[in-house]
C-alpha cells in the first residue's frame, strides 16, 4: 500500500520514489497518522494531502 502511494505521489509531482516516501512519511508524522493509514486514504483519493512538502 505504501509503495502504491509512493508511486502515485511520484507520478503526480514528478519526483523520484525516495522523495515521495520521504514526503509521505513527513506528512504522516506531522499529522500524527500511521503511514499505512495515510497511504490507504491517499490511494483511495480520500486524503488530498494538503500542505504536503516535498
Amino acid at each position: 500500500m505504501i509503495e502504491q502511494a509512493e508511486g502515485k505521489l511520484a507520478g503526480r509531482l514528478d519526483i523520484d520514489m525516495e522523495q515521495a516516501f520521504s514526503a509521505l512519511r513527513t506528512y504522516a508524522r506531522a499529522h500524527n497518522r500511521p503511514l499505512s493509514d495515510l497511504a490507504r486514504t491517499f490511494i483511495n483519493s480520500t486524503e488530498p494531502l494538503n500542505g504536503l512538502i516535498v
